[in-house]
């Protein structure tokens, strides 16, 4: 499960936060990432998909936003490294106000691994994310212009415990928006066959000219109805700054071709 998000990323207004036949089967359950913000640095499979539809929701600076749904789709490009897209339909409401609906900035990224993990050696990656102001920016569903996010990302496994985490530097363009800073860890446990469990903490610079740094805690897992078909869910909120919740729910299809 590559994430992020994705999954999944948290700025003043809307940046859109993240197919098979006989010939495909199913692969094994998904990688760390969403259901949460922080994400990995592991990439899907050479060859092999991941398939989310996906709503994730903020509550940021007295404003609403999110994608319902939003489609992304990651595939293994080469052995590792992923290309990464993200289609939204999102949604904004501030206080007081009716509520706007419609096309989001769409997403698009590569993540490439350049280091492997070993018994002492976590694998080591980045993730560059642009978004295209697809989205209309006077209704809160976009920027207007376009942000892009370059981040290294660290995992390493013990067990059936795994912790990733990392950050980077966000482009955010836009009237009243700031560049900042996000970082964030995740740590998860396979508790069961089927259930993975996990939280994790994020951090984030201010945003927007006048708000402070951001710092909130998210709850979540994935259960995993077979080896290609998944349910991811997290929850959460802010714990200093403006931030007062964020949410995730998806259904995530894994697949690719046999053999590989």
């Amino acid at each position: 499960m590559a994430n992020i998000d994705k999954r999944k990323r948290l700025t003043g207004c809307i940046a859109a936060i993240g197919i098979a036949t006989s010939a495909f089967s199913a692969t094994p359950s998904p990688t760390p990432g969403p259901p949460f913000i922080t994400d990995d640095p592991e990439p899907v499979d050479f060859m092999h998909y991941e398939v989310y539809v996906a709503s994730e929701s903020f509550r940021l600076f007295g404003q609403s936003t999110g994608t319902l749904p939003h489609l992304e789709v990651n595939f293994g490009a080469a052995p590792n490294l992923q290309l990464h897209v993200i289609a939204p339909m999102a949604y904004s409401a501030s206080d007081g106000r009716p509520i706007n609906y419609g096309p989001g900035d769409t997403e698009f990224g590569v993540k490439y691994r350049f280091v492997q993990e070993t018994g002492k050696q976590p694998m080591v990656g980045v993730f560059p994310l642009v978004e295209i102001p697809t989205g209309n920016a006077s209704q809160g569903l976009g920027t207007g212009q376009t942000a892009f996010f370059l981040p290294v990302w660290v995992q390493k496994s013990y067990g059936a415990w795994t912790a990733y985490g990392g950050g980077g530097y966000w482009h955010n363009p836009g009237a009243g928006n700031r560049d900042y800073w996000f970082s964030g860890v995740t740590i998860q446990k396979q508790v069961t066959k089927k259930l993975m469990i996990g939280g994790e903490l994020f951090h984030t610079t201010s945003q927007v000219v006048g708000s402070g740094e951001v710092t909130g805690f998210n709850l979540g897992g994935v259960y995993d109805f077979d080896e290609g078909h998944h349910l991811m869910l997290s929850i959460g909120t802010g714990i200093r700054g403006d931030d007062r919740g964020t949410s995730y729910l998806a259904y995530q299809w894994t697949f690719g071709p046999k053999g590989k």
